[in-house]
């Protein structure tokens, strides 16, 4: 993942980030924002973003290599919920992927996936940003909350960002291919 230098230009804040976004992750941000204040939490984090998107997005889920994968990323995404989480509940997610901002509502690491996912749509022509997308984001920061779940689901994140790194055809949703996006 692009980590921006001290000094360097700050990114859109968040509500920018949001009125870029489809109706569809829209949603997903929504989702991940009522599961932080559900689960106690200060700021939506990347773990809140991965179990939304793995709730609600068929595209993601498929990036997966089984459907045991998937299975095992969200039960432990539920035991996050339930209990997993609460060392993490009252700190500030921040993997170094940009020096520590606090910006309302968003943890560091989970404003840099949402950066990280627009550049991406942007690189293919200003698409939409599309869960997988976010997906690649946040399995490319090593450090964050999103990675430690998906190591503890036994999922390799470093080859699950690889294959959502390899281009796809303009028009199709996700990196994977995916079916034709209506506008």
């Amino acid at each position: 993942m692009h980590r921006p230098t001290p000094g360097a230009a700050h990114p859109a804040p968040p509500a920018d980030i949001e009125v870029r976004l489809t109706a569809e992750l829209a949603s997903v941000v929504a989702g991940a924002r009522r599961r932080a204040l559900r689960d106690g939490d200060r700021q939506l984090d990347t773990a809140h973003l991965l179990h939304s998107l793995m709730e609600s997005d068929p595209e993601v889920r498929a990036a997966f290599e089984d459907g045991p994968q998937v299975a095992r990323v969200l039960g432990y995404l539920v035991q996050r919920s339930i209990g997993y989480g609460l060392r993490w509940q009252g700190s500030v997610e921040d993997s170094g992927a940009v020096p520590l901002v606090t910006q309302p509502g968003w943890s560091p690491s989970a404003r840099t996936a949402m950066e990280h996912a627009l550049r991406r749509a942007e690189a293919r022509g200003g698409e939409p940003v599309a869960g997988c997308d976010v997906l690649a984001a946040l399995a490319a920061d090593r450090e964050c909350r999103a990675v430690e779940v998906l190591r503890h689901a036994g999922v390799d994140a470093a080859a699950l960002a690889g294959r959502l790194a390899q281009p796809r055809e303009p028009g199709l949703t996700g990196s994977l291919g995916g079916s034709a996006r209506g506008a």
